[in-house]
Order: C-alpha cells, then structure tokens, then sequence
C-alpha cells in the first residue's frame, strides 16, 4: 500500500498543482502519452499519483479510494452532501479562484437581491403558468441556498455546457454558476445579484476521512504537511 494522492489530469488545474507541489520539493509528472492517466512522484517515498477528472476527485476521497486530493471546494461541497464528514481540507493552492453565484439579465433593472428574485418568481409564474427556471450544474447547493434566502416558485434545469448562454438561448431566466471576472457574464448580458453570492470556491487540497491509513501511510503524511507548513 501506499499513499495516493488524486490530482486533476488535465489542463491548468493539472499544471498549477504540479508547480504548487514542486515549490514544496515534490515533483509530480504524467508519464507516457496525454492518454494515459499514469504518473510518477518525486522528492518523497510511498505515494502514488492518482490521475483523474476534478469532478471524480471527491467521490473517490469520500469512498476512501485516494488518501489526498486536489479539486475546487465548490466539486466537494456539490458532491458531498456531508462532506465535512468525509473529507478534512488540509490547504487551499491560491489559484482556480471562483465564485458560484446567481445571476440574472441585466434587463431586470428592479431585480437586484434576492427577495427582489423571489418577487419576481411569484409573478412569472402567475403570468407563464410554470416556475422561473434557473440553470445550473450544482443542483444541491442552489436549491439549499435559494431555499434558505426564501425564494420560492423556481424550478432547477440542467446545464452541463455554457449555462450563461442558456438565457440568450431561452431555456432558462437566470442562471446560477461559478465565474472568476464577470466577463463573461457581462458579455451575455447578465448580472449578478447584490445577495447573490453562494459559495467562493479556489483549488483545494483534502485529506480523505474515509481511507485506511497504515502506520507507513500516516508517517508519510506527516512528512508531506511538514514539507506544506515550510513554503507557506
């Protein structure tokens, strides 16, 4: 057995935790070609590197799968309903920074906070016979949020692809999702709500409540936080 550690297998996310760790002395590398979810680790004995999707990364810490894992807190708080439970955050990286938050068209000058939304739920759905509809890829927190805030009369639909589009496009009236400037938003004529703000989000490192841990395994992760505690 050995420590693994779950890292996104692609892209920035992939780049930015390989530089976060190699500041730390462990060096983290993809090995044969950008297919193969294989990799190596440098600078520390007995820990394997786990390539995946950032999205897989908190179930396999809640299944105990992989000890380590790095992903945003917005993938673990969606995921994992308990989640402080089932995962422990070790230290956020300073980068993949984003806010999930609800927006809505610009055009609505007299819908800027939440309550103002919940005004206007009640209305729409009295003029269109059916609920406002809110595009999303992160179902729990926005029901539990806009619940909580007393929204009522609004239905969540899917988006998997360019949910800031699915306004333009009809299929919803607003839209909760996570962005880091606005520009896009912005570019879609869209605004974020004063009160709007859900969760702020970056790229984190978790500790998996759920794996089995062998002496050699805790020695080894007391090496790494100490290797951590030294460059922060």
């Amino acid at each position: 057995m050995s420590l693994k550690l779950g890292v996104p297998s692609k892209g920035r996310l992939m780049e930015k935790t390989f530089a976060w760790f190699e500041k730390r002395g462990v060096s983290l590398s993809r090995t044969g070609s950008d297919r193969e979810y294989a990799g190596k680790v440098e600078g520390i004995d007995n820990v394997q590197l786990v390539l995946l999707s950032a999205g897989e990364i908190p179930r396999e810490l809640a299944a105990g799968r992989i000890h380590l894992g790095v992903t945003g807190a917005d993938l673990v708080h969606e995921k994992l309903p308990r989640w402080e439970q089932q995962v422990e955050e070790i230290a956020p990286l300073g980068f993949g920074q984003a806010d999930l938050i609800i927006a809505v068209p610009s055009c609505w000058v007299d819908v800027d906070t939440l309550d103002d939304l919940d005004a206007a739920a009640t209305a729409f759905r009295e003029v269109h016979g059916h609920r406002m509809r809110i595009a999303t890829k992160y179902h729990r927190l926005v029901r539990e949020f806009l619940t909580d805030s007393g929204v009522a009369d609004f239905a969540l639909v899917d988006s998997q692809g360019a949910t800031e589009g699915t306004v333009a496009n009809e299929t919803a009236e607003g839209i909760a999702d996570i962005t880091s400037t606005g520009e896009t938003l912005r570019a879609n004529h869209l605004k974020i709500l004063s009160d709007g703000l859900i969760l702020r989000s970056q790229a984190t490192l978790w500790r998996s409540r759920e794996a089995q841990y062998s002496a050699q395994d805790r020695a080894t992760l007391e090496t790494l936080l100490d290797m951590f505690d030294s460059v922060r």
